[in-house]
């Protein structure tokens, strides 16, 4: 199940308490003090890993918490930490404050870990009190309590490339023949309830990372259908592949056909009501489904009503792919500090 939000309590294990001790044995009747330091509690520690793809796993705890500090013992024996706890959250994920809803650390780049709850330190034990005018102190430390918050995951996927459209204009498909993603795919009107990551080797040895977002309909901003909650996993890619179907069977949300430049507003619109920013992001419009002469006249349609360029590709006969990863190399390669060449 893919689950891209989530609270969850955290708390940092206590210190262990300082020991008040006096060493006692035959013929060192005044050993003095020997009390040893509490050892420090464990932390929660949040570590982004290409391992994982969902926040589901973490799913079913209210409270994530680290364990304490053992306390000191005698003969100056300090007591052991506590071990941490590591919740390992997929690259991509911003920890927020629930309460304030400030970003706390937006992991973005894999295995650097967060420490989102230090543990509290350890006390010290009667012997570090020790001085030269109070030989026997009877005084000891006890530990810190460790840190403790309530904390958002919020997962926002990370990938050089997303796909939008309407559903069934094939960003699946295309997904599928680039990568070796196996999303659900079919002949009729639906849209993936998730979305998926593929990595897509292109000319030159380029790979970069290509993301179908599920399908927005009329009216997505307002919370219609899957409403607009999976727009932010193409906030951080470099550049939108707008998906229009013309092979004559586009659909409306009520189920309608729609032509091609409608289908093509329609996204536009949702885009630009969720955010203007991303609305504003380098796009490439790619023609769907061109299998026929008819389909070919949709997609010169669109290119003249849109004023951009449109790339015809089919995922069936493979035409225009090489074409459309071509396109695309400029983008990816440009930020990832590759020559397309």
């Amino acid at each position: 199940m893919f689950v891209d939000e989530l609270e969850v309590s955290v708390r940092g294990g206590k210190g262990g308490d300082g020991k008040v001790s006096f060493l006692r044995e035959k013929f060192r009747p005044r050993g003095g003090p020997d009390g040893g330091d509490g050892g420090d509690g464990g932390s929660v520690v949040i570590l982004p890993t290409i391992h994982e793809n969902t926040l589901y796993h973490l799913t079913g705890r209210k409270l994530y918490a680290a364990q304490d500090g053992e306390p000191g013992g005698s003969r100056d024996c300090s007591g052991s930490k506590g071990g941490d706890v590591v919740l390992r959250v997929p690259v991509g994920t911003l920890v927020l404050d629930a309460g304030r809803g400030n970003v706390l650390k937006d992991l973005d780049q894999a295995d650097q870990p967060f420490v989102v709850a230090k543990g509290g330190k350890g006390g010290r034990g009667n012997a570090r009190f020790a001085t030269a005018t109070n030989r026997a102190p009877r005084q000891a430390e006890r530990g810190e309590p460790g840190e403790e918050r309530r904390v958002r995951l919020s997962l926002k996927l990370i990938a050089d490339v997303g796909l939008i459209g309407l559903p069934n204009a094939g960003k699946s498909t295309l997904l599928a023949t680039l990568t070796r993603a196996r999303p659900k795919i079919a002949e009729y009107p639906f849209t993936t309830l998730e979305p998926h990551l593929g990595i897509v080797e292109a000319r030159g040895g380029v790979t970069f990372v290509m993301a179908d977002i599920p399908g927005l309909i009329e009216g997505a901003h307002a919370g219609r259908g899957l409403g607009d909650r999976f727009l932010k996993h193409v906030e951080r890619t470099r550049v939108l592949v707008h998906l229009v179907d013309c092979s004559g069977v586009a659909w409306t949300s009520s189920g309608a056909p729609m032509e091609p430049v409608e289908a093509w507003r329609v996204i536009r619109e949702e885009l630009r009501r969720y955010s203007a920013e991303l609305a504003g992001r380098p796009s490439v419009l790619v023609a769907t489904k061109v299998e026929d002469d008819a389909a070919r006249a949709r997609a010169a349609e669109l290119a003249r009503a849109t004023g951009q360029t449109v790339w015809p590709i089919s995922a069936v006969t493979r035409s225009g792919i090489t074409e459309l990863l071509d396109a695309l190399l400029p983008f990816v390669a440009r930020a990832a500090h590759q020559d397309p060449a």
